[in-house]
């Protein structure tokens, strides 16, 4: 009987402290996600978003459980006659607040963009959920000592998971889409002008290149939300009315690349929010009323159990109650301020900056967020990652592991995750980089309004690039090696001979070292998204994958047969380069057809015809070739699998993507109001 005894002791002693535990965990787990989720679009680090994943997983099994817990508690009991009544008020305070965690924070709701599609689940969960807290909170009467606080925190849980669960529905993709649709139905009445913030930025505008002045803070987050305004339909491939183009395009015609690219992230800001947090549900009557509600709710809770008598409670678990209070008043000020600094509101304020009063709130967030502040919340608040990940073909076969650890890598399937490790590099987004974009992208605007030409354009992978170059130099003899294979093979091509020109030129030229610089990148970032993000590429990647394998055998084979004694670690990239060159002499021209074949052999003569131009013309040519490329690539990759990039740091990709479409780059720009309307896009200044 004895030891029976001391074993139910520490079995009711392990259920208390493993209950406490579960409540505490899912308490910081929230915490971590409220501060750090936001954080997720612009570290793309791989660690980082493991991190996230594990967390936001966790938080709600934790909630869950904890929930499970107390109501195996009331059920079973384990206190004494004189505890039990205390500690029975104490769990059915409790359960409530493990609602207002399962509602989660408004930085995140979903992490994939699957996650929205299972708002049904998240619906029955909710139900459920709710059913067990109110079950809890019956066990407890009627002589519940907390009635009226732990009333209040359930009305604060309730809303935020209700919130939660209704941002996940709004943000399903027929949901989305289908909130959309309604507006085709008005196409033939006018679109509502662009907000006077916007009118002024343009009309203000010098279109002059030499007379462009920088969009401060509230001219880019106006533009950027009228954007978003009128582009939602591009994540579901909707048609884009003639009039929304009416007005971006000579809106970004008059800005300088860097303000357009600033525009185009805040407004991908905007796309991240609705699909990934609870912005869509905030950010409107309803969402100010009951977030009004829930911070009323649990403040006044808090006051309610200060002020209450506190005999016969346990002292440990009032310093848990008021640890879970404070964490949830906490959480619900910090979600206050993120909803006040946010660009949406910023964005609404713009119509009362007539108004002393809005003018000077909108000033203070802007000064708030600014990278100047003292506060340093820019760094919470930026809106992509602002890097480019970089994958060499060549240096990642100089730089392979040891044969027998590939070997004992591939027998536990670790070798593609170590390789990963080793081969990831990132570098800094240059705003050089992005005038060289925007600039192409401008150049091909009139043809894009010529409907003669438009699939030309749209098809264009370096044929233009090469037809139309701004150096005039004659590249007939380059025309091949873009319009003779597929697009992927292309790709390989100009990545490897971009590499074997890059080793073996020096220069110092200022245009020239710019142009080196940039086809450089790009050619490292659009082999990573062929290689490393196959799901980017789906549409136009074909068998660059297989290509790349028996490129990778072929570079392996040379480096072992010609290069030093077969020790890759003493081989540098420039003697590896400076080696392939001489070996083009013997080696023939392209081979047409549909061979599936290393690319090897083709890319040294490549870079033998480039290196037969004049230097900084040669830079310049392989920089325009590769934006098209580039454009290529995003024009043809499908919209869901930019938003699955969103919550991942963002890719430059994106960003092309949607400045192209906002100048006229889409596949359903077919849609006019009148034939005014096109007649006047087509024949615009």
């Amino acid at each position: 009987m004895g030891n029976t005894k001391i074993l139910a002791e520490a079995k009711n002693l392990w259920m208390k402290l493993n209950l406490r535990g579960a409540i505490l965990t899912s308490l910081s787990l929230q915490v971590f996600l409220i501060f750090f989720a936001p954080m997720r679009k612009r570290w793309s680090s791989w660690w980082f978003t493991t991190l996230m994943w594990s967390a936001y997983l966790v938080a709600d099994s934790v909630a869950v459980y904890a929930f499970g817990l107390i109501a195996k508690v009331q059920i079973v009991g384990g206190t004494s006659d004189s505890e039990a009544d205390a500690y029975g008020d104490l769990l059915a305070f409790w359960a409530p607040f493990l609602l207002l965690h399962l509602g989660g924070p408004d930085t995140i709701t979903a992490f994939a963009l699957e996650d929205n599609e299972l708002w049904r689940r998240h619906l029955l969960n909710l139900l459920f959920q709710l059913g067990t807290a109110c079950y809890v909170f019956y066990q407890s009467l009627p002589s519940n000592k907390l009635i009226v606080p732990t009333i209040l925190v359930f009305i604060g849980g309730t809303i935020k998971y209700i919130e939660r669960t209704r941002a996940l529905y709004l943000a399903s993709f027929s949901k989305f889409r289908g909130s959309l649709l309604p507006s085709l139905r008005a196409a033939q009445a006018p679109i509502p002008p662009i907000d006077m913030e916007l009118e002024f930025t343009i009309e203000s505008r010098d279109v002059g290149e030499q007379n462009k002045t920088n969009l401060d803070d509230r001219q880019v987050i106006s533009a950027a939300f009228y954007c978003f305004t009128a582009f939602k339909g591009l994540l579901v491939e909707l048609p884009i009315n003639f009039l929304q183009m009416d007005i971006t395009w000579p809106f970004f015609s008059r800005i300088t690349a860097k303000d357009a690219f600033r525009v185009i992230e805040a407004e991908l800001n905007f796309f991240y929010d609705v699909l990934y947090t609870k912005a869509a549900v905030a950010h409107c009557p309803t969402g100010y009323l009951f977030r009004a509600i829930s911070i009323g709710s649990v403040v006044t809770a808090f006051a309610l159990f200060y002020v209450l008598n506190k005999h016969g409670f346990h002292e440990y678990d009032v310093r848990i109650t008021y640890t879970l209070l404070l964490g949830a008043v906490g959480l619900e000020f910090v979600a206050l301020g993120r909803l006040i600094c946010s660009d949406w509101t910023i964005a609404r304020l713009g119509r009362f900056e007539k108004h002393p009063i809005g003018r000077t709130f909108m000033m203070f967030l802007l000064k708030f967020k600014s990278e100047r502040s003292p506060f340093a919340l820019h760094i919470l608040h930026a809106r992509w990652s602002r890097s480019i990940f970089q994958y060499n073909l060549i240096d990642s076969r100089l730089r392979r592991w040891p044969k027998w650890i590939e070997k004992l890598l591939d027998c536990i399937s670790l070798g593609e995750l170590f390789d990963d490790l080793k081969s990831g590099r990132r570098k800094p987004y240059s705003d050089k980089l992005g005038e060289l974009i925007f600039k192409e992208l401008k150049r091909k605007f009139p043809l894009v309004t010529d409907f003669r030409h438009v699939e030309d354009i749209y098809a264009a992978r370096g044929q233009w690039a090469l037809e139309y170059s701004e150096t005039e130099q004659d590249c007939t003899n380059l025309l091949p090696f873009v319009s003779d294979v597929d697009y992927d093979e292309s790709l390989l091509l100009w990545h490897v001979a971009t590499e074997l020109c890059y080793n073996t030129d020096t220069g110092e030229s200022t245009n020239f070292n710019i142009d080196r610089a940039n086809s450089k990148v790009l050619s490292d970032y659009m082999l990573h998204l062929m290689i490393k993000q196959p799901d980017m590429m789906s549409a136009v990647g074909g068998y660059g994958e297989i290509r790349f394998r028996y490129t990778c055998n072929d570079m392996d084979g040379f480096i072992s047969k010609n290069l030093s004694d077969g020790s890759k670690t003493k081989i540098t990239k420039e003697s590896a380069c400076q080696s392939l060159l001489p070996s083009t002499k013997q080696r023939v021209g392209l081979e047409r057809g549909k061979v599936i074949r290393s690319v090897l052999s083709d890319a040294c003569v490549l870079a033998e015809v480039l290196r037969g131009i004049q230097k900084e013309k040669r830079w310049k040519i392989m920089s325009e070739v590769w934006v098209e490329l580039l454009q290529y690539a995003a024009f043809h990759c499908r919209p869901y699998n930019y938003a699955q990039q969103l919550s991942k740091g963002g890719e430059l990709v994106t960003l092309v993507w949607l400045l192209m479409a906002q100048l006229g780059f889409y596949r359903h720009l077919r849609v006019a109001a009148s034939p005014e309307e096109e007649d006047r896009f087509i024949h615009r200044k």
